[in-house]
């Protein structure tokens, strides 16, 4: 009977040493598998928040880019626009303008005014209409000369600005067609004023 009762209760210790292990082998078993979701959930959550950061600094980094464009403008308007002005002014001066005709009617009026009727021939020519040719000749030379000066300016311009930055190919042409005609109105309208060209006619 003591033999049986030292067996039974080696048995029933063995048997609660059994099950408090198997229960504590349990426990790890199941909080093993929350720890390595736990980790996951974590590791995905830093990857998240480095993706929004490396986001975040794209988008800075595109807004820095952007930003010192935007202060800058568009390069070359103002030089453009005055290529263009010197092109217009150019034709102006080889046109005629309204400055030009008014001028030269003005001067008719004053040679008309200050001639009297028993004046010759010649003078009552070259006050009514000499004068005022000359004067279309000098107006028409003023644009041409402001045609050729604004576009030599622009053609210059990239010298005296920043280094490595070329001037677009159209202003240059249109730059150089300003002071193409500039220089054509101005010759035309030295040659006028001169009489070279165009001179009064003979009164004898």
């Amino acid at each position: 009977m003591g033999t049986k009762t030292v067996d039974e209760a080696v048995d029933a210790n063995g048997t609660e040493a059994k099950s408090d292990e198997e229960t504590v082998h349990a426990t790890k078993t199941d909080e093993a598998p929350d720890a390595e979701v736990e980790e996951t959930g974590n590791a995905e959550a830093e990857d998240t928040e480095d993706a929004e950061d490396q986001g975040d600094l794209d988008a800075e980094a595109l807004e820095g880019e952007d930003t010192p464009e935007a202060e800058k403008g568009t390069p070359g308007v103002g030089q453009g626009a005055a290529a263009v002005v010197s092109a217009g002014l150019g034709v102006v001066s080889l046109t005629g303008s309204w400055v030009a005709t008014v001028a030269a009617a003005r001067e008719t009026l004053v040679g008309q005014l200050g001639t009297s009727s028993t004046a010759s021939v010649a003078k009552q020519v070259k006050e009514v209409y000499g004068d005022a040719w000359a004067t279309t000749a000098l107006v028409g030379g003023l644009f041409a000369l402001a045609a050729l000066i604004v576009g030599v300016v622009v053609l210059v311009r990239p010298a005296f600005g920043a280094p490595g930055k070329p001037q677009a190919a159209w202003i240059k042409s249109v730059a150089w067609a300003g002071v193409s005609l500039g220089v054509i109105g101005l010759v035309l309208a030295v040659a006028k004023y001169s009489d070279i060209i165009l001179g009064l006619p003979s009164t004898s």
